[in-house]
C-alpha cells in the first residue's frame, strides 16, 4: 500500500480565538466615525460633534450582517423567529499625533483599540469649512500615517518591554529541558516581532509568521496585528460621482504600506439623508433616484469577514438563526456555541450545505439525494453549513 500523505500542519489564526470578536472604528478626530457608527448601527449613541475628543467612553452596537442566504432560508422555513449574524462594532475616540506617548486621549484611546479585534479606519476625503480638522486641513495620507505610526510605535514600546523582561528571566536557560527550549523559542519569535515592527517598518499582520509563532504573536495583543479595513469618507456628490481625487492616492498607500487591506469607498452625508427616511421603501426610492446605494451592507459584510468569520445555520418551524464562528473550528466546538453541554456530550451533527437545499428544495429530498451527512467530531466547519446536533444525554 501506498505511505499515507502527511496532512498539512493546520494554521493557528492571527486574534484572539472565538466567535465573540470586536471591531473598532479608529482614525483621527472629525473625519466622521461617529456618525458613521450612529448610521451603521441606526443610534445616536456616538456623539457626532465638531470638535477634537467628542467621543470618549465607547460605543457598542451589535450590527446585523446581510446575507441572502439566511432570507431564502427565512422565506423557506417560515419560522416564528428569525435571528441573523451579527457584528459587535465599537466606537473610539479620535486618534492624534503622539498618541503612543499619552499624547491627547493617547493611553485611553489605545487601550480601547487593543480590546477590539479589528480595525475600520475612517479616513475623510471630503472638504467641508463648517468641520473642523484637527490637523488644520484635509489630507488623509498625512491622517492615515499618523495612525500606522502611533500604532506601530506603541508595538514596538510593548514589545520592547516584554523582550527585556523574558530576556531577564532567560539568562540561566542552559538545559535542553522542554520548557527552556519553548522559552528559547519564545524569546527568538518575540525577537523577530521586533526586528518587523523596526527594521522592516512593517505592521506585525503583514509578516507570514509560521507554526509556534502565531501562538507568541496572539499572546501579546499587538495593535499592528488586528486587520484593517480602509474606509473612506467621501462627499455625498463625490460618492455617487465615484469620483474623488484622493481616492487613488489612498489606494497607492494602501498597495506601498499595508497591500491587499480592503478600501470601501462610503459617504456618511448620503447614509445620514438615507437613514432619516422613514421606510426601506423610501430609501430604494432615493437610491434609484441618485443613482447609488447606501454601503453600510458592504461595510458589515468586509468587516465580518476581516476577523476570519463564518456561519453556520439552524434552521426549523420555532427558528432561523445563523451562529457566528471562526474559519477552522470543528463541529463540537461549533455545536458549543449553542450550548456547552452540546460540545461536552458531543455525538454527530446531520449537516447539509446551504446549496444543496436551495438545489433539491427540501431537507427531504437533499435526503434522498445522499447529500445530508452525518459528522463527527474531526469535521471542520464550512461557511453555510445547516447543521443538526446529537448530543448524548
Amino acid at each position: 500500500m501506498p505511505p499515507k500523505k502527511a496532512s498539512p500542519e493546520k494554521k493557528t489564526l492571527l486574534g484572539r480565538p472565538g466567535n465573540n470578536l470586536k471591531i473598532g472604528i479608529v482614525g483621527v478626530p472629525n473625519v466622521g466615525k461617529s456618525s458613521f457608527f450612529n448610521t451603521l448601527s441606526k443610534t445616536d449613541l456616538g456623539k457626532a460633534a465638531n470638535f477634537p475628543y467628542a467621543t470618549i467612553n465607547p460605543e457598542e452596537a451589535r450590527i446585523p450582517v446581510p446575507d441572502t442566504r439566511f432570507d431564502w432560508l427565512a422565506t423557506t422555513y417560515r419560522p416564528a423567529g428569525r435571528v441573523p449574524a451579527f457584528l459587535t462594532c465599537i466606537d473610539i475616540a479620535g486618534l492624534t499625533a503622539g498618541a503612543s506617548t499619552g499624547a491627547g486621549l493617547g493611553n485611553s484611546f489605545l487601550s480601547h483599540v487593543r480590546s477590539v479585534d479589528g480595525i475600520f479606519q475612517v479616513v475623510r476625503a471630503f472638504d467641508d469649512a463648517e468641520v473642523i480638522h484637527v490637523e488644520g486641513d484635509v489630507d488623509p495620507l498625512r491622517d492615515m500615517d499618523i495612525i500606522s505610526t502611533e500604532l506601530r510605535l506603541k508595538d514596538i514600546e510593548w514589545v520592547e518591554k516584554y523582550l527585556d523582561s523574558i530576556k531577564k528571566s532567560g539568562r540561566s536557560l542552559g538545559s535542553n529541558s522542554l520548557a527552556d527550549r519553548a522559552r528559547k523559542e519564545e524569546i527568538a519569535t518575540v525577537e523577530k516581532i521586533y526586528s518587523v515592527l523596526t527594521q522592516d517598518n512593517k505592521d506585525v499582520r503583514k509578516h507570514d509568521w509560521v507554526g509556534k509563532e502565531i501562538d507568541v504573536v496572539n499572546s501579546l495583543q499587538l495593535l499592528t496585528a488586528k486587520p484593517v479595513t480602509y474606509l473612506v469618507n467621501l462627499s455625498e456628490r463625490d460618492y455617487i460621482r465615484k469620483k474623488n481625487k484622493w481616492l487613488p492616492k489612498i489606494k497607492g498607500w494602501i498597495d506601498e504600506n499595508n497591500p491587499g487591506d480592503p478600501l470601501i469607498p462610503f459617504s456618511v452625508a448620503l447614509e445620514e439623508r438615507l437613514m432619516s427616511l422613514s421606510s426601506d421603501e423610501e430609501r430604494a426610492e432615493e437610491e434609484k433616484k441618485v443613482g447609488a446605494t447606501s454601503a453600510l451592507g458592504k461595510i458589515t459584510t468586509a468587516g465580518y469577514a476581516s476577523l476570519e468569520l463564518i456561519r453556520y445555520f439552524t434552521c426549523g418551524p420555532q427558528e432561523v438563526r445563523a451562529w457566528t464562528i471562526r474559519k477552522g473550528t470543528k463541529a463540537p466546538q461549533a455545536a458549543g456555541v449553542i450550548h456547552s453541554d452540546f460540545e461536552n456530550k458531543f455525538v454527530c451533527g446531520e449537516i447539509m450545505s446551504y446549496e444543496d437545499l436551495r438545489e433539491h428544495g427540501s431537507e427531504a429530498a437533499v435526503k434522498a439525494a445522499g447529500k445530508l451527512k452525518q459528522q463527527g467530531k474531526t469535521y471542520e466547519m464550512i461557511d453555510g453549513d445547516i447543521a443538526y446536533w446529537k448530543s448524548g444525554a
